[in-house]
């Protein structure tokens, strides 16, 4: 008796023991909660398990101050307790100066309060790697923060990561008050033949000429990448074919190109963080989501330079070959400041996108504010998408939008440029035609913005079952509808500058009910386009549709119902 005693005993503490040499890193568990009110059936989010061991950049040679470059203290420290199985590296108060950081698996980076990481701007201590940029196959700058094929990685604290992306980046005039062009000039660097954009260099400025946005399709080797060496300016986090991967707690800034990628992660969070950029930052995106699995996004802020939180899964071929979509993606309880769009879907995803969450963020001076965007070429299918209780406040251009004509300029430069056209052209189906269907938006606030919602398909390949609903708007316009079937628009509020509220091009088997708007004009809601057919309009108590609707001359009889 005795005997068996001591070995329960012996197992109870080896139990204990092997509990306790291994934590999850976050103390914000989720409960079942998270997942309670979720539209479709996804597995929980794992948290990276980190062995119980510590280790302090100091106690490997780190120098405070800015001044000492500290990339070999970072690695012996990463080195070191990765030897015993992984744990924590601490990272405390103090400027320290390094340049990139390889990641390795069972590693937390735990920046402390006052922690000020700040990559180099030595640009030769980033060398040309083969890796995935605007979902295209290509050669690219090592990333400040790199690590691939990796398990349980987690970035703690609330220090800060700087990218020095001032030195990486091309600048526009228009962008920047006088004082920081005047810095940006006298800081070097080259200025166009107009004399509106800076750029780190000449060589920067000939090898952007020949650019696809950001990526030069035509080079083929990493000798002729190496020749522009200084334009393939990296994300600042790049994180691939990687599981159990957690940011929470720090601020990320100041990237090079985008901030935090994570690619080809399986079991991804990302909360209590704030991700900023200048708002003039070229390509400054916040978060890029792409083709992930099983991701939470939430409790952060993002004020950036282009889009804030991004869900992708690779462009055009070389995405479709990929076949990896970004699925099961919870999006929650975030602010986004300034950026091109709040939430965005897109462009880059022709490996996919399904089931997605996106509820209770507020979105203020957002160019955008639900953004989904693609072009002819890039293939994949959005689907499954629901969002709910959003809150936006002086929106720039579109609030929603969708745009399936996106051409690489953000919504303001393009409304500038005279906006959206109408095209009837139509081109085969193929693998290469983007889809976008089966998208609810319910519960929305628009505050004042320049038009309410834009959702443009493509006439050989309509946006498909989209409904929106609970939706109050202050804006100057209201709805432009074009090449879209299975619309469904009920319980619509509507503040107005615009007479014409509704334009409605090419519908098919749409609804509209319970609408309110302010016009009084005939034409308030006008309805055009050969391909239309089954609208069906349903007054409020308050509005005649008779009285305010025009039909277009190419509209088929029969086609709308009042």
């Amino acid at each position: 008796m005795k005997t068996k005693l001591i070995n329960l005993l012996c197992i109870a503490l080896a139990v204990l023991i092997t509990s306790c040499s291994k934590n999850i890193v976050s103390n914000n568990s989720e409960s079942n909660e998270t997942y309670k009110n979720i539209e479709f059936k996804m597995a929980k989010v794992k948290e990276p398990i980190i062995p119980n061991n510590t280790v302090n950049i100091k106690d490997f040679g780190a120098v405070n101050g800015g001044t000492v470059l500290n990339t070999k203290a970072f690695a012996d420290a990463i080195a070191a307790v990765s030897k015993k199985g992984g744990g924590k590296v601490i990272i405390p108060p103090g400027i320290w100066l390094t340049g990139p950081i390889i990641l390795k698996s069972n590693i937390e980076l735990h920046a402390q309060t006052g922690a000020l990481i700040k990559f180099s701007t030595d640009k030769s201590l980033y060398p040309l790697i083969e890796t995935s940029f605007e979902g295209l196959n290509t050669w690219r700058c090592l990333s400040p923060i790199y690590g691939k094929n990796l398990e349980n990685v987690a970035f703690t604290g609330k220090g800060v990561w700087d990218g020095s992306g001032e030195v990486w980046r091309q600048v526009k005039k228009n962008k920047l008050t006088e004082s920081q062009w005047k810095k940006f000039v006298a800081s070097g660097g080259v200025l166009n033949d107009k004399k509106d954009s800076w750029y780190p260099s000449e060589t920067f400025m000939n090898a952007s000429k020949g650019a696809d946005q950001n990526v030069r399709l035509d080079l083929k080797t990493k000798e002729e990448f190496e020749a522009i060496h200084d334009f393939l300016r990296p994300v600042m986090v790049s994180i691939q074919n990687s599981k159990r991967v957690l940011f929470d707690g720090p601020v990320f800034q100041n990237s090079p190109a985008w901030n935090i990628h994570p690619l080809m992660v399986e079991d991804l969070i990302v909360r209590n963080v704030s991700v900023r950029n200048p708002w003039f930052s070229q390509n400054g995106d916040g978060l890029d989501v792409e083709s992930c699995k099983n991701v939470l996004i939430e409790n952060s802020s993002f004020d950036v330079g282009d889009d804030a939180i991004c869900i992708k899964s690779g462009k055009d071929k070389d995405g479709r070959d990929r076949a990896v979509p970004c699925e099961n993606i919870i999006i929650r309880n975030n602010i986004v400041y300034h950026g091109h769009g709040g939430v965005t879907v897109g462009s880059e995803m022709s490996s996919g996108v399904k089931n997605m969450h996106v509820s209770n963020c507020s979105f203020m001076g957002t160019d955008v504010g639900l953004r989904f965007k693609s072009n002819r070429g890039r293939g994949g299918v959005v689907e499954n998408i629901f969002i709910s209780d959003i809150f936006m406040t002086d929106i720039p251009s579109q609030a929603i939008s969708f745009d399936l004509y996106y051409g690489g300029k953000s919504i303001a430069e393009t409304l500038a440029e005279g906006g959206n056209k109408i095209s009837t052209k139509m081109v085969p189906v193929d693998e290469k035609t983007p889809q976008f269907k089966n998208i609810s938006i319910k519960n929305i606030t628009i505050s004042g913005a320049y038009q309410a919602v834009f959702l443009q398909g493509l006439p050989e390949m309509n946006l498909e079952n989209i409904e929106i609903s609970n939706l109050t708007a202050k804006a100057d316009k209201g709805f432009s509808i074009i090449d879209a079937k299975g619309i469904k628009l009920n319980n619509i509020k509507l503040d107005i500058k615009e007479s014409n509220v509704f334009d409605i091009y090419n519908g098919k088997n749409m609804s509209l009910k319970n609408i309110e708007f302010n016009s009084t004009s005939a034409k308030a809601v006008t309805i055009n386009g050969a391909a239309c057919e089954k609208i069906e309009l349903v007054s409020s108590p308050k509005l005649d549709y008779s009285k305010t609707t025009s039909i277009g001359d190419t509209v088929p009889k029969g086609a709308v119902k009042l």
